[in-house]
């Protein structure tokens, strides 16, 4: 249940708004001016088809740099949402006093376009799937499926806790990784500053001596008069690595796979799966508690899986449409495992799949927590004790030389 997913809640991609001029014919086949707020061509197309013309001229006006992406506040919006629902006002009620507090803090304009779309006569998934940029599908589908059932509020707070939810299994990931995180670069910094400055300075002094040394100690010493000579090319290589490894990272930030990147860790592998099927889990319950069809809540689950599982989540929703159950399908595609089974079929000999695979995610929710308080107190320690040692190391085979010395003045 990483948040991983490639959820996204950019008012813009990148930093950049595009403004649209759009001709368009309505249904009584009058020609009507639009002018568009969105991201890119398609972005724009998409909200002239939604509004129910058929696009004759579309053409950018303008283009505004913004010096930096502006995060949406998804769960926030829906959190106040709901609230404001819960207390009796009506949708365009509720964004009207969104609106107003957002205006005070420049932060409104998805908002404003949302509402006039509203008071517009369309509906508010319609509203919201002409800024794909701001509402992900999961969150249209959601509010789409409460439509019908004139449930809004409920489906906001089912959304608002399987966001929750996802946050409080990332703030521990995020907590229980700091700590190693800021071992590992500081140990970096010291082996590198011993490795990259001190050492070609021993090795000038050593070499000027003439003195036999240890073959460790020669091999290190060997190191740093290469170093000292080939400065500036080991400079350009570490920085070209240092650059490729922030935009590996920054690619991960960017994708919502950012907590794989723990997989290099050894024992962490088959963990990171069993999460991402929680995950899974947890997204179709929620889909199916709030009324969505089996096959649209798996469309819509693409998004919290990464790429290398969507092949075999299509190949499970293809075999549910042929008419197999979904434990079936899932064991087929290796999207289960041996706990998660039970619970399945329980959950489909009782009628209540959509609760049964929240209770699923909640147990390997509790089960990833104890593992790792218990993988993070194991962790730590050892890789302290490995960063101490390689520094060490480094250290003793410096001195070597002088332990020598001392021993022959002697």
């Amino acid at each position: 249940m990483l948040p991983t997913s490639p959820i996204t809640d950019y008012r813009v991609t990148r930093g950049i708004s595009l403004q649209f001029h759009a001709r368009a014919l309505n249904a009584q086949q009058q020609l009507v001016s639009l002018r568009l707020d969105a991201a890119d061509d398609a972005a724009a197309r998409l909200q002239v088809q939604a509004r129910g013309l058929a696009l004759v001229k579309l053409q950018p006006v303008q283009t505004s740099i913004r010096l930096s992406a502006t995060r949406f506040p998804l769960l926030l919006f829906a959190q106040e949402l709901h609230a404001l629902m819960t207390a009796g006002l009506s949708v365009i009620e509720s964004l009207d006093v969104l609106i107003d507090k957002e205006l005070v803090e420049s932060n409104g304009s998805p908002l404003t376009r949302l509402a006039s779309s509203l008071k517009e006569g369309q509906r508010l998934s319609t509203a919201m799937a002409q800024q794909p940029e701001v509402f992900p599908a999961l969150f249209i589908g959601i509010l789409q499926a409460a439509e019908g059932t004139s449930d809004l509020p409920l489906a906001l707070s089912r959304y608002v806790d399987y966001e929750t939810r996802l946050a409080g299994v990332r703030q521990r990931i995020v907590s229980a990784a700091i700590y190693p995180a800021i071992l590992v670069c500081v140990g970096g910094g010291v082996a590198a500053f011993l490795m990259g400055y001190v050492v070609p300075r021993f090795a000038a002094v050593y070499r000027s001596s003439g003195r036999p040394l240890p073959w460790a100690s020669q091999l290190l010493l060997d190191w740093g008069a290469f170093a000292g000579t080939h400065a500036a090319a080991i400079g350009v290589c570490l920085g070209v690595v240092v650059f490729a490894v922030v935009w590996r990272v920054r690619q991960h930030l960017r994708d919502g796979t950012w907590w794989r990147l723990l997989a290099i860790i050894p024992g962490t592998r088959a963990k990171l799966e069993v999460l991402e099927i929680s995950r899974l889990y947890l997204t179709l319950g929620m889909l199916l508690q709030g009324g969505l069809p089996i096959t649209r809540a798996l469309d819509l689950a693409h998004s919290v899986l990464p790429v290398a599982r969507h092949a075999a989540l299509s190949e499970s929703a293809r075999r549910i449409a042929e008419g197999e159950a979904l434990s079936d399908a899932f064991v087929a595609t290796g999207l289960t495992t041996p706990v998660a089974l039970r619970l399945l079929k329980v959950g489909e000999r009782s009628g209540q799949l959509g609760d049964m695979l929240v209770r699923t995610a909640e147990f390997y929710e509790a089960e990833t927590a104890r593992w790792i308080e218990r993988f993070t107190k194991a962790f730590e320690p050892v890789l302290m004790a490995g960063i101490g040692l390689v520094i060490g190391l480094i250290v003793l085979l410096l001195y070597m030389p002088i332990f020598d010395l001392a021993g022959s003045l002697q």
